[in-house]
């Protein structure tokens, strides 16, 4: 059984508005109204934490568990919102006391006894069970729970989180998480940040894992199968490496697992200190998922892959997961740097000047179908000119500013953004103020601009 938790406390300046009058109570909005996912999160408060206690069966693909969610409320709440597809809810409580319960489609609605102050701490408990499912995406790729035989993951963009846990599941709402997951003994469950407990009983395993930065849902994972597991734990000053390969792709993983350190280090000489504690992959088998996602702390693989799509991927610590996007508007800002990453290893690393990558990528009629910025639809966040164009923005920007100031702006803007939130008109602003030059037509002919720009532009 499935149980989600939020805690609510009231704060010092909870009690000193008791004097005032306080706002009539109002239920939170039941989207944050993201242009692509209007009714994905949710308004009215902030999750700081959540706690997932999961136990699954891969033979029968049901899931039993609590989650523990601690938020903050922004506005005095007399009802609020959690997204979740599927699965039965059972029990509900708001501090500690039996809450009202409501849901439409995707949305799940929380009536407690009492008003939630704005500024007060909060926890609920939402108890609910069942075979979470596999969503279709609007462009038609598998997310939420990819099971396959006695193996799954879970693989949440850009809204299949809901699909297993139910929460605040817009990447504008990051926390912290703690997830523990029961499996049968002899099975591996991997999942973000680091592990911190092992422990067997009665045939069943459970682990626990800890992830201390902030995290939007649909980076966070489970991975459940067979996996060879190995930690690193590096020198001088390394972040641990955690890997996980499923033993039917050990072999040919070696060589591509053998990269990571260097990467790592190419990475932050490139965009500065490596955000999180902890770095790896998972590899499954080809199949286990349609694409690779850069998971927090080690990516997803299906399957062993190129050297550039691991460098895009563990890119993405940076570019995605730490520096995350406002809306799913701004997913430029997360495809096209990991993009652009692969070109500058390959100039780095094997002597392969970004000019050709950007030569490709121009010739590219795909790259010119709308503009990074601005995705026609849902089903086109992930199109390919948010990727290939969104990279060719990147190299314009690069040759405008100069190599020096370019790489400066990059570790600048990893490091003022770390462990946030980012929109374009924040990186546009940020650029701009970095700069004598005049940016104004970059951005109206790479990332905004209808047409094909002269190469030089």
């Amino acid at each position: 059984m499935l149980v989600l938790l939020l805690t609510f406390t009231l704060g010092i300046g909870g009690l000193a508005g008791c004097a005032e009058r306080e706002e009539p109570g109002a239920p939170g909005a039941a989207g944050v109204g993201d242009p692509y996912f209007p009714h994905l999160g949710n308004g009215g408060y902030d999750v700081t934490h959540y706690g997932l206690t999961l136990d699954y069966d891969p033979a029968t693909g049901r899931l039993d568990a609590d989650a523990e969610i601690t938020a903050r409320a922004t506005r005095r709440l007399s009802a609020f919102n959690l997204d979740l597809a599927g699965l039965t809810v059972g029990r509900v409580t708001v501090d500690g006391e039996r809450a009202g319960v409501r849901r439409a489609d995707t949305e799940l609605t929380l009536l407690p006894r009492a008003d939630i102050g704005r500024g007060d701490t909060f926890r609920a408990v939402v108890r609910y069970s069942g075979v979470p499912r596999t969503l279709t995406d609007a462009d038609r790729t598998r997310e939420g729970w990819l099971r396959s035989g006695k193996r799954s993951v879970a693989l949440g963009q850009p809204t299949g989180s809901m699909a297993w846990f139910p929460g605040n599941h817009h990447p504008s709402d990051k926390a912290a998480y703690d997830i523990r997951i029961t499996v049968p003994e002899g099975q591996q469950a991997i999942s973000n940040g680091e592990l911190t407990s092992e422990r067997t009983a009665g045939g069943r395993t459970t682990f626990g894992w800890h992830c201390a930065e902030p995290m939007a849902s649909y980076l966070a994972t489970v991975a459940v199968g067979p996996y060879r597991t190995k930690l690193s734990r590096g020198s001088g000053g390394a972040v641990p490496v955690f890997t996980a390969v499923d033993p039917a792709v050990a072999a040919d993983s070696a060589r591509l697992l053998a990269k990571i350190p260097a990467i790592m280090k190419w990475g932050e000489k490139t965009f500065g200190p490596y955000p999180f504690s902890s770095t790896g992959v998972i590899i499954g088998r080809p199949g286990d998922a349609d694409y690779a996602l850069e998971t927090q702390n080690r990516p997803f693989l299906p399957g062993p892959t190129s050297t550039g799509i691991l460098v895009h991927e563990l890119a993405h610590q940076w570019f995605g997961d730490s520096v995350t996007p406002e809306s799913w508007r701004d997913m430029w800002l997360n495809e096209g740097f990991a993009e652009y990453a692969a070109w500058l290893w390959a100039e780095d690393m094997e002597g392969v000047p970004a000019r050709r990558a950007f030569e490709r990528a121009y010739g590219d009629e795909g790259n010119w179908a709308f503009a990074p910025a601005e995705p026609p639809t849902a089903a086109d966040i992930s199109g390919r000119p948010v990727y290939g164009r969104g990279a060719m923005v990147v190299h314009q920007l690069r040759l405008a500013v100069g190599d020096d100031a370019f790489f400066v702006l990059v570790r600048d803007w990893t490091r003022a953004y770390r462990h946030g939130n980012a929109s374009t008109a924040d990186f546009t602003a940020f650029a701009q103020k970095r700069t004598d030059r005049d940016l104004t037509a970059l951005w109206d002919d790479w990332l905004y601009g209808s047409d094909k720009p002269p190469p030089g532009a």
